[in-house]
């Protein structure tokens, strides 16, 4: 989902330029990385920590991301060290450097369990993206045979974008304490963009480090992917995103991994509650006549041309919001023919 929030406020008109900072708060840095994708870049954050700096997400194994990190360090943060690194979650944008930075720096990583289980599941398995078992859960929901070879392509090149996770780590789990300079930052956790991504949250200072989960102009990717081709991940983000509310007050600055950083969390959260209420109100609309099949809803809620990379995601998405309303009861499966299913509301 792409628009201008309105409602929404943006401390910061600018991201900082390539090789450059922005303080965004006391002790807390911001700059941003490339990205070879739509979305062209990713924001990371240097938290001043004893005797350095914690680096919150790294980046992916690009010579782009490389070239940034460089001028970053041989720039702004020049004679400064860096302490250890804290990954938010398996996406290789956020974790792709990892390695990297553990054989240059020697930095510790911290990240959830399940998402650093995955970054080391995802890596070592990327060669299976190509057999038959996630070409048939492609074919079952209606795609062409041209488009699961381009999407499966296109995964297995994304998920080499990576140096690898260390060898070892620190687990961190929903409702720690993080201490990072002498300020503790209360680690919240949530699905459905990822396994168990982590947020910080500092009420003292009102800074919430939301990573994917609550971005500004976009929604985060929630997709069904052929590893669990019935999970609902859905169910799982609109959990998170209520919990948050709850959590988390509305006077924060957030500072998310894509996007300028916002006030307005509430506002925001309240906001991608309803575009995935409206999705599902549009996916019954366009079965209402005819059953459809996933490949055949994805025009119905993306009405642009997508790219491999792209296609892959919406795919994923409009599953994401079929298995939902399936399990509500707000869908059901009405044929199967030649093996490619199709469905109808009610």
């Amino acid at each position: 989902m792409h628009h201008e929030p309105a409602s929404l406020i943006y401390p910061f008109a600018q991201p900082p330029a390539f090789g450059e900072t922005t303080e965004v708060a006391p002790g807390v840095l911001w700059f941003r990385l490339k990205l070879p994708f739509q979305l062209n870049h990713i924001n990371l954050y240097l938290i001043e920590d004893d005797g350095g700096w914690m680096v919150l997400d790294t980046g992916l194994d690009t010579d782009d991301c490389r070239a940034g990190w460089d001028a970053v360090l041989d720039g702004p943060m020049k004679g400064q060290r860096l302490s250890r690194m804290l990954a938010t979650h398996f996406h290789p944008d956020h974790v792709g450097l990892a390695g990297w930075l553990h054989e240059r720096f020697g930095l510790k990583l911290a990240m959830p369990r399940t998402e650093y289980l995955f970054s080391v599941t995802a890596r070592m398995g990327s060669g299976d993206m190509t057999g038959e078992a996630h070409r048939a859960f492609y074919h079952t929901h209606g795609l062409s045979r041209e488009n699961t070879d381009a999407v499966l392509g296109r995964g297995h090149h994304y998920l080499r974008l990576t140096t690898g996770v260390p060898p070892s780590y620190t687990r961190i789990k929903h409702g720690d304490a993080q201490a990072i300079g002498g300020r503790d930052f209360q680690v919240l956790t949530g699905g459905g963009h990822a396994l168990e991504q982590a947020m910080l949250y500092r009420p003292a200072d009102r800074l919430f480090f939301a990573a994917d989960q609550v971005i500004a102009r976009i929604s985060p990717n929630v997709g069904v992917h052929p590893v669990e081709p019935d999970e609902d991940p859905l169910a799982l983000y609109l959990q998170s995103l209520k919990d948050l509310r709850a959590t988390v007050a509305d006077d924060v600055l957030v500072l998310p991994g894509h996007g300028l950083p916002f006030l307005g969390l509430h506002t925001r959260i309240d906001e991608l509650l309803s575009h995935h209420d409206q999705r599902c109100g549009a996916i019954v609309d366009a079965c209402a006549d005819k059953p459809l099949s996933v490949a055949e809803l994805v025009p119905c809620l993306f009405d642009r041309a997508l790219d491999a990379h792209q296609t892959g995601f919406a795919f994923g998405e409009v599953l994401a919001h079929v298995n939902l309303m399936l399990g509500r009861g707000e869908l059901r499966l009405e044929t199967e023919d030649k093996g490619v299913r199709r469905y109808r509301g009610g």
